[in-house]
């Protein structure tokens, strides 16, 4: 019987696509619901924006939305939005915003949480970043060149 840790709730928001999950993680004013809207655009669903639980279980991280901001997100400037809830799913990469990616091609980053290591891309501030993210969630990164 594979053991599941008490859920923990983080300051991040957190979209969904193809049973996987992405966390998108960073300080207040950082763009993690602007991301999640414009990765939602694209075609992900949202789980949860700005307050995200984890819990570890079978050596997976699973992300869920609190029961008091279902199926809500902050567009800033323009309102909170009620949107779709896409089912709670295993995260399998983390978006940090408050790093910023500067080489052209970077080595693999990764972080922990709740003892389970994840693939983790820094932000990098591009036009194409969301569209990027969307490939790297769907088919994973490819650090081969």
């Amino acid at each position: 019987m594979a053991t599941e840790s008490p859920a923990t709730t983080v300051h991040a928001s957190c979209v969904g696509l193809d049973s996987k999950a992405l966390l998108i993680r960073g300080a207040s004013g950082t763009g993690k619901s602007s991301l999640a809207l414009q990765l939602i655009a694209l075609g992900a669903g949202l789980i949860a924006d700005d307050r995200t639980e984890l819990h570890a279980r079978g050596g997976m991280l699973h992300a869920q939305c609190p029961p008091a901001i279902k199926g809500l997100i902050e567009a800033r400037g323009v309102a909170i939005l009620r949107l779709p809830v896409a089912q709670a799913a295993p995260v399998t990469l983390v978006v940090d915003m408050d790093k910023t990616e500067t080489a052209r091609l970077p080595d693999p980053h990764h972080t922990t949480i709740s003892g389970i290591t994840l693939p983790c891309l820094w932000h990098a501030p591009s036009s194409h970043f969301a569209a990027a993210v969307l490939h790297c969630l769907r088919h994973g990164i490819s650090h081969d060149v």
